[in-house]
């Protein structure tokens, strides 16, 4: 039986926005919104969520990640310039964070 090595996949926020005008007009206050910064960065193993990733984030990337650690890609028919990344938004209205996920060559 042949098995498929899987590929770790490496998760960095890319950007981080701020709506605040959005914020006043809808959000609830709120005491602790998203602590991930720019550079921040994960590895997933096996496609599988990285410890200390918003699980929130996850739901958005995890079809993503999971595809790209069994060696797929090229999702869309060639929108990434790189067939084995994906930019992936969380789902946060207000403060949204992207994630650039891309294989990593072991």
């Amino acid at each position: 039986m042949y098995l498929c090595s899987m590929k770790k996949v490496k998760i960095t926020a890319i950007r981080k926005a701020d709506y605040k005008d959005l914020q006043a007009l809808y959000e609830n206050p709120i005491e602790h919104t998203c602590d991930v910064s720019k550079g921040t960065s994960w590895v997933s193993v096996d496609g599988k969520k990285p410890e200390g990733l918003c699980p929130e984030a996850w739901k958005t990337m995890r079809e993503f990640v999971e595809v790209l650690a069994q060696g797929g890609g090229d999702f869309f028919d060639g929108w990434m310039k790189n067939p084995h990344s994906a930019m992936i938004s969380c789902n946060d209205g207000f403060r949204p964070v992207s994630f650039l996920i891309e294989t990593v060559e072991e």
